[in-house]
Parts: structure tokens; sequence; C-alpha cells
């Protein structure tokens, strides 16, 4: 479907007079929605994520405000998850209920963004108190599971806040049986922005971290940067994980070769892409997404060969 019939299609002013007039249709779009198992037949998942904007984070490509327009981001989010390969979404309550009304969430996995308090760029970027979903939340809309930020930031007393919030989380969804989805990293303030430390000894300390966090990891999985030495890092856990997509600086055909080598990696299960799939260079998002599905997917024959 082309991206000005799915706009066409999308009544902005009919979603605005079921939240007005109706607002328990999204409690009702939750409980009837068809669900899925979490892995695709190929042992894989593919998730478009789309939480950026509830911590203030609009941004993607250079364009400072390009998630700002919510038909437009709408559009692109319904576009992608209808093509083939695209297994679900991770994205913040506002934009999930916003699906559930267009019926986009049909056979889908749905992750639920549950910390979203880190507002990027405050002076409080580090504080990621747990502002949105909750894990009864999750259990009760019939989502999948829940994913959390956890920036551990060794000068920032307020990590360790960071660090048992998420371990609370933990625990609470593997009470309910559902996945925790955990996006750590080690970070710190340079020139007055959060940084991410990308170095290999870095994201390996942060799987490690993260790796322990709450009652039990039996429903934990990490979802974690592409790096040079992915080998190195997925070394460092049984956890299952997939790889964050970021808002790439690099070319298109450079970020695929380097999702692709990390695909290959022992204990990758796929891609949680956000805005390098949803606002590509070129604007053609059913073009991008098609793309990382077949890498995806391609990843699994990889593997199915050298077991």
């Amino acid at each position: 479907m082309r991206r000005d019939q799915v706009l066409d299609a999308i009544d902005l002013s009919e979603l605005q007079e079921i939240r007005a007039r109706h607002p328990e249709a999204i409690i009702e779009a939750a409980a009837r929605r068809t669900r899925r198992p979490m892995l695709n037949a190929s042992g894989r998942i593919m998730v478009i994520a789309a939480d950026h904007p509830a911590r203030g984070a609009l941004g993607a490509g250079g364009r400072a405000l390009a998630m700002a327009d919510r038909k437009d981001l709408l559009t692109r989010l319904t576009i992608a998850l209808s093509r083939p390969g695209v297994d679900g979404l991770l994205a913040s309550p506002d934009i999930i209920d916003d699906l559930l009304l267009l019926g986009a969430l049909e056979e889908k996995v749905v992750f639920g963004s549950m910390n979203r308090g880190g507002l990027q760029g405050s002076e409080f970027e580090f504080d990621d108190r747990f502002t949105s979903y909750d894990a009864p939340a999750i259990a009760s809309a019939r989502l999948d599971g829940g994913k959390m930020l956890c920036r551990i930031n060794y000068e920032d007393p307020r990590t360790v806040a960071t660090l048992e919030s998420c371990a609370h989380a933990v625990s609470g969804l593997a009470e309910h049986r559902l996945l925790a989805l955990i996006e750590p990293f080690v970070s710190r303030l340079e020139d007055g922005r959060a940084t991410n430390d990308l170095s290999a000894q870095a994201v390996i300390t942060s799987v490690a971290i993260a790796s322990g966090l709450g009652t039990t990891s039996a429903y934990t999985w990490l979802k974690l940067p592409v790096i040079d030495e992915m080998e190195r890092v997925m070394a460092a856990t049984t956890l299952p994980t997939v790889l964050l997509g970021g808002d790439p600086h690099e070319a298109p055909d450079v970020t695929y070769a380097q999702w692709e080598r990390a695909l290959g990696q022992p204990g990758v299960r796929g891609l949680v892409v956000g805005r390098a799939l949803l606002y590509p260079p070129d604007d053609d998002v059913e073009a991008a997404v098609d793309i990382a599905a077949r890498l995806v997917s391609a990843s699994a024959k990889i593997e199915s060969q050298h077991p």
C-alpha cells in the first residue's frame, strides 16, 4: 500500500472523536486483539520501535521535529507494520492506543515502553523514571512484554534508582510470564549531553549488569546496540538478544551491512528498529522496512546451515 493511500485512509478527526466520546473503545480494542507467538516460524523477530516521542526525542535523520506530526507518524507505522516479515511494535501507550483503534496491531507482538521520564536534553535526563506502562497495565492490555531503558552512569547517583526500578519491572513482568526487554548502556554526561559508551568493554559491562536485574531472568531479553565487536558482546550472555537501530548517521548501505554482520551472531534473534526505517533518507518506508526484514529472515537461514 502506498504512503498516500494510507495517509488518506487515516482520519485523525475520527480518532480524536473516539478518544473524546468513547475512550473505552481503546480498552475494548485491546481485549479483542488477536495475538501471536513471540517468534516467527524461523525463530526470529522484527519489531518497529516508536517510543521516542514520549521522551521528547522527536528528531530523525537530521529533522528536529520529524516525529511530531501524529498523522504522518501513524501513516509510516501503519505502512511498516503491514510489510511482510514485520512481527510487531514497541511503543508508548498513546501510540499503541492509536494503532489499536486503527486495527493495525492484529497478529502482532506488542511491547509497551515503560520508563520515559529521562527527557532528552533535560538536566534530569539520567533520571529514567517509569512514567508509562507498568507490569500490571501491560498484562491488563494483553501486550506481550515491556521495554525499559537502563542507562548506567557511574558518576550519577540517580543510576541506582534506575537499576532498582528496572529490577522491580523485570520481576513484575516475570510474575505475569511476560517478556522484559532491557536496553542497557553505560553512559556519561559529555559536553552537557547524555552520551552512550559504545566500546566493547562498556557494552559487555552493561550486559552483565542488566542480565542480573530482577528475581529471575527467565523472561528477560536484551536490546543492544550494534558495535564492531559483537562476537565479544554475545559471548557475554545466554539471554536472547535483539539489535537496536538507533538514528544512524552513516549511509543506509553501511548501516544495513552492520546489521547483517551482527544478525549472524549466535543468540541474536532479530531487530528492533524505529527511526532508521520510519524516516529513511529517501523517505521510502516500504523499501527500508523490506530490506531490514530480509536481513532478519536471511540470518535464520544462515544459522540453520551452521548449527
